[in-house]
């Protein structure tokens, strides 16, 4: 991989992992529109590695009141607040992890096709949209109950199919409960820790069953490009989406969906 290909994919992954437009619709776009060979796995672990680090750093005070109060509760202290948000998480993320599991083969050979893509990033684009527009947009995260976390866990599952995206979808079940868009945006964001760690392993165990070749230079640019990317990213998202809110991600998830079909049909 040069320079220019390494640092391009590296910002696709980052700024595409938090934003509501599917990163999946975009790793079957660039490769077509440059004619790039695939990127490997290894670079595959680096970004995952990349806005892992980011999403953890951005949230790190936050991260570190969960788990401090979540440990303390396991051993009969309070539960606070913090301490049940952890539990939310958790739950939230074992029906796509389970589900990841079972069905990662099948998805893998019948649902990444680019018609697939362009139609889901379509249909779930529109979804956004509708729930944005009618959410009555009250609630906090703290507010959530085992019954939220369950339904934004099982809405999580969709993204499994590539197109879906799995911010998307997430913040789609929030508003759909009700949460204001910061709150969506924010627990999406947590509910991408444990997911992106699991992703993460998953591909890190099946690169050293591999033994590929390492380019530690380009992983490691590519794993900091990831991290900065998506750090900005959500910074700059969380700012601003109470006052933009969903339509300008409905669009732009529109415009590519349509320009999907066009080029694959």
């Amino acid at each position: 991989m040069d320079l220019l290909q390494t640092i391009m994919l590296a910002l696709v992954q980052g700024l595409t992992e938090f934003l509501p437009i599917s990163s999946s619709a975009h790793l079957v776009l660039v490769p077509w529109l440059t004619g790039w060979e695939d990127q490997g796995l290894a670079f595959d672990v680096a970004v995952h590695v990349g806005t892992l680090l980011a999403v953890v750093s951005y949230f790190r005070h936050e991260l570190v009141k969960m788990l401090v109060d979540w440990l303390q509760s396991l051993a009969g202290g309070e539960r606070t607040t913090e301490a049940v948000l952890v539990w939310l998480v958790l739950l939230g993320t074992l029906p796509a992890a389970l589900a990841g599991l079972l069905l990662h083969e099948v998805i893998e050979s019948e649902l990444r096709g680019p018609l697939v893509i362009a139609t889901t990033t379509i249909v779930f684009g529109v979804l956004l949209g509708w729930v944005d527009l009618r959410s009555k947009r009250v609630r906090n995260e703290t507010t959530l109950c085992v019954s939220d976390a369950l339904l934004i866990g099982l809405a999580q599952v969709l993204a499994l199919v590539p197109g879906t995206s799995r911010s998307g979808i997430t913040m789609t079940m929030g508003l759909a409960l009700g949460l204001t868009r910061t709150a969506a945006v924010r627990f999406s964001f947590l509910l991408s820790i444990p997911l992106i760690t699991l992703a993460g392993a998953y591909e890190t165990v099946k690169l050293v069953q591999l033994a590929e070749p390492v380019a530690w230079g380009v992983l490691l640019l590519g794993t900091a490009v990831a991290a900065i990317s998506a750090w900005l990213c959500i910074h700059f998202f969380l700012q601003l989406v109470d006052r933009i809110g969903m339509l300008p991600f409905v669009i732009y998830r529109l415009l590519l969906g349509v320009f999907l079909l066009w080029m694959f049909w």
